[in-house]
């Protein structure tokens, strides 16, 4: 039981918790931070080979001492890492060498993540976002689909990716299909209602950022605060328990340790049809 409440099953058949920790813009904090958000109970931990905002090495470090000094194993977790083209590329600290081809750069950045992050293998790589032109983006995803294919990545998956036809094309042209999509859960791009529904019909799992971040107006609404009361919850449980109860898996980036046992308490909760119903007439 315990298994369905706190794992989705992704079409590749990987069990990814139902509510990840988040690691960008940790910086130096990431090792400590991580280690924390672990010991409070996150299974699952988002990362980027992508020095600008991510610290990939840290959260390595932090796995080790994970393994020697809590005794929880490499394998008890669900790593994401994601491979950032150039464009995302901080340029004076790019980790594969610009002047490779696409699948070149792909390859080194998959060596690199591994070695930052003392693993053999990944649960889940995730392209960070869309290049400018789709032959790249496909280039791009078949290098992911061979090594994909060596069985040291799990699943593969994309974000950053608004445009429903765009992710359509790729599904279709996938031959690995893309068990992830991670995107920024905001007013902007009308939620995702299309894309979301598309992920649902093909059981593509929906990871959302911004979670919280860009929906002040659903946290402090009415609606949120009375069932929040009526159920001794706050608001910002009642925001990811109604996320979660969508079938959205949302990334937690907080950095304080109440927020992480208290978030975390949310995958036990329970909201009643009618009070999601209610939430989700907020956004249209």
């Amino acid at each position: 039981q315990q298994m369905s409440t706190h794992f989705v099953t992704t079409l590749a058949n990987v069990q990814m918790p139902r509510m990840i920790y988040g690691t960008a813009w940790k910086k130096e904090k990431t090792t400590e931070l991580v280690v924390k958000a672990v010991l409070c109970g996150f299974l699952g931990i988002d990362t980027a080979c992508q020095p600008k905002h991510y610290q990939e090495d840290l959260v390595g470090e932090a796995l080790s001492i994970l393994q020697t000094k809590h005794n929880i194993p490499r394998e008890r977790l669900f790593i994401q890492t994601k491979f950032t083209s150039l464009n995302g590329q901080d340029p004076n600290r790019i980790p594969y060498d610009p002047k490779a081809d696409l699948p070149d750069q792909v390859r080194q950045s998959f060596s690199r993540s591994l070695s930052n992050l003392r693993t053999d293998y990944l649960d889940s790589w995730v392209l960070h976002s869309p290049l400018s032109k789709f032959s790249q983006t496909l280039a791009v995803w078949r290098t992911m689909e061979e090594i994909h294919a060596t069985g040291k990545v799990r699943q593969l998956g994309i974000s950053n990716l608004y445009d429903l036809s765009m992710f359509k094309r790729l599904w279709d042209e996938a031959n690995v299909k893309p068990a992830v999509l991670q995107n920024r859960f905001y007013p902007d791009s009308g939620y995702d209602k299309e894309l979301r529904k598309f992920c649902r019909e093909n059981n593509v799992a929906y990871q959302s950022f911004w979670t919280l971040t860009a929906n002040d107006n659903i946290i402090d609404s009415r609606q949120v605060k009375s069932i929040a009361q009526k159920r001794g919850l706050s608001p910002v449980q009642v925001m990811y328990r109604w996320v979660i109860e969508i079938g959205i898996v949302p990334l937690n980036g907080t950095t304080k340790e109440e927020h992480m046992i208290d978030d975390l308490k949310v995958i036990d909760a329970h909201l009643s049809p009618e009070e999601v119903k209610s939430i989700s007439a907020l956004i249209g």
